[in-house]
């Protein structure tokens, strides 16, 4: 009967180191099947974001896609638009253009025409101070002229006055 009994404790040890370990199996199985879901659960998650972001790329593609377009639309209507503008100012341009020639033509031969009428008016200036200042002299010699003529008349005079005393002085 010991023997009984020591083989039912044992197997009733058995039976609960088995149970605890049951357990504690299915304690980590339980504790496995959440990870699993939880890695599912992320999983599923990051291929939400994912898809989401790859989304969201296409949307910002079709807008860039959509806006160069836009722009090359209106790239080429500014292109017409120039091109009509210079079809517009093409004779304008030509006729302004000769008018400009025609200009600096003319203003290369004014330079030195400029230049030499400065020129003609400085001597001109200079003859015409010489030419006063000669006149000046001449105005002052004429006075002088005019003064001894009158003196020398005066003295022919008062020696004619004189000479006619004496003559009638002998009569």
């Amino acid at each position: 009967m010991q023997t009984q009994n020591k083989m039912l404790e044992q197997q009733n040890s058995q039976v609960q180191e088995n149970s605890g370990t049951v357990a504690q199996l299915r304690t980590q199985q339980s504790m496995d099947d959440k990870e699993e879901e939880m890695s599912r659960s992320a999983l599923t998650a990051f291929r939400a974001k994912e898809e989401e972001i790859e989304r969201k790329k296409m949307e910002v593609r079709e807008k860039v896609r959509a806006q160069l377009t836009r722009a090359e639309e209106e790239t080429k209507r500014l292109a017409v638009i120039r091109e009509e503008l210079e079809a517009l100012s093409d004779p304008m341009r030509k006729d302004v253009a000769v008018v400009r020639k025609k200009i600096d033509s003319v203003n290369k031969e004014l330079k030195p025409l400029g230049q030499s009428c400065q020129k003609k008016e400085k001597e001109y200036k200079d003859a015409l101070e010489a030419f006063n200042e000669k006149n000046k002299e001449k105005t002052q010699l004429i006075t002088k002229l005019m003064e001894l003529v009158a003196e020398s008349e005066r003295l022919r005079m008062k020696k004619l006055e004189e000479l006619s005393k004496n003559i009638d002085s002998l009569h």
